[in-house]
Formats: C-alpha cells, sequence, structure tokens
C-alpha cells in the first residue's frame, strides 16, 4: 500500500509498458530516474526523455492544511487516459477519475513521436511490463548511449545535440550556419537534435548543459560540448575533433 500522503509518477511506452514510483518526501526528479531505468531494461540507446511530455500521469495526495483534511489531484496525458484502471490499481486511488493534462504543444505530434520509432523500436512493442521504481534503486546521474565495442568499432558518424532556448531568428540562424558547417566539414553522417531546454529541462540537466546556446558531440566519444559562440569554426571542428578522428 502506498502511503497516505505521497506523489507517483508513472510513465507508460507506446507499446503500453509501465514503469512508475512513490515518492512520499515529494522531492524528488521522478522522471529522469523514470527514463534512465527504461533505457535499461529495455536497452535503448539513451534514456526516452521525448516520452515525458506526452505519456506520463502523476498524483498528489497532501493534507489541506485549513480543513486537515487529505485531498487528491491526478491527471494524466491524453495518451494515457485509457489507462486510469490501471493507475487507480498501483496507486490505490480506488475509483478516481483522473483529470487530462492540456498537450505540449509540438512535442506530442504524432509525426513528431513517429520519429523517434526506428531509433527505440522497443518503445512501440508491449512487453507486459509493470514496473515499480524503490527510492533505494540506485540510479546513475548520467546514462551513457549503449554502444558495444563491436557497435563502436563499426560506428562511422556523428550525433549532435543543439540546447537552445525557445524559437527566435537567432536559433534559426545558429541552426542554418550549424548545418552548412557540418555538411561541408564533416566526411561522415551525423544527426543534429535541437533540444529546447524551456519545454525539455530533463535532457538539458541529463547533458549537463546550463547556458544556450550550447552543442553538444555525444558521438564518438569522448562527450564535448562548446557553449555561447557557436559562430566560431575553428572552435566547433576543434569539438568535434574531425582532424584527429576522421
Amino acid at each position: 500500500m502506498p502511503p497516505t500522503l505521497f506523489k507517483g509518477i508513472a510513465l507508460f511506452t507506446p507499446g503500453g509498458d509501465l514503469i512508475y514510483c512513490i515518492d512520499p518526501s515529494k522531492q524528488g526528479r521522478w522522471h529522469l530516474h523514470l527514463c534512465a531505468t527504461l533505457q535499461e531494461i529495455l536497452d535503448l540507446p539513451e534514456p526516452p526523455h521525448f516520452l515525458v511530455p506526452c505519456y506520463t500521469a502523476t498524483v498528489d495526495r497532501w493534507l489541506d492544511p485549513r480543513t486537515q483534511k487529505i485531498q487528491v489531484f491526478a491527471e494524466a496525458y491524453p495518451t494515457v487516459m485509457r489507462h486510469q484502471a490501471v493507475l487507480n490499481a498501483i496507486f490505490s486511488t480506488g475509483e478516481l477519475a483522473w483529470q487530462p493534462t492540456p498537450w505540449a504543444e509540438g512535442l506530442c505530434d504524432r509525426m513528431v513521436l513517429s520519429g523517434y520509432r526506428s531509433t527505440f523500436p522497443q518503445l512501440w512493442e508491449d512487453h507486459d511490463l509493470v514496473v515499480r521504481l524503490e527510492l533505494s534503486d540506485p540510479v546513475p546521474s548520467y546514462y551513457q548511449p549503449v554502444v558495444s565495442t563491436e557497435q563502436q568499432s563499426k560506428t562511422q558518424g556523428y550525433v549532435l545535440r543543439l540546447f537552445v532556448a525557445g524559437h527566435s531568428a537567432a536559433t534559426e540562424r545558429i541552426l542554418k550556419n550549424l548545418h552548412e558547417l557540418l555538411e561541408k566539414y564533416l566526411s561522415y553522417p551525423y544527426t543534429l537534435k535541437v533540444i529546447d531546454v524551456l519545454t525539455n529541462p530533463e535532457q538539458a540537466e541529463i547533458d549537463q548543459v546550463s547556458a544556450t546556446p550550447t552543442l553538444v558531440k555525444v558521438w564518438p566519444q569522448p562527450i564535448r560540448r562548446i557553449a555561447g559562440d557557436l559562430d566560431n569554426v575553428e572552435k566547433i571542428l576543434q569539438m568535434l575533433g574531425t582532424a584527429e578522428n576522421f
């Protein structure tokens, strides 16, 4: 049974698997922990943070100081509202009616989500998983992409992340210049993912990004990052290590 007062967070996959936690202290950043554990269980290339604004549900049981009565507030994104019976079962909330959480514009579009399917096919499979993450479970603060030694020797390409704060003319200019630079100087394929820290702060924390714009080279290792001046071609090429790696 859950404690009398707690915060509960559940994370579903598009395939229907579920991982959740119950936090009496209401202080943990459990979305990060759930994503990291899901990565480990399903052997994903990185934590699936893109699921958080689309496939989560939260419940809060708190004591109203004025009435001294326990209040319950529960909300879930539209994609997981059909799982209300499961949510009530794991959080022992009876026949509670969950409130729908408004969509995060631009993050939960079907086309956007489908773009992740080729990289994270396990998330679209149903493994009949219902996993409770306990407070005592050790969770690394940073999960490296899961790549075997054999895969490393065959991998020829770059995985890059550009962290920005909102969409603006300056962001578009940086992205345009960066694409031109990468097309001109990289002799191997690359993937560049743009991440808005205003809507995805969890990924910024995982990648240890504290300022924008920041460019992070995830692969090839070692991980490198450059913040601020993304107009300095020489500095970017030095970060990418094109001369020494390729």
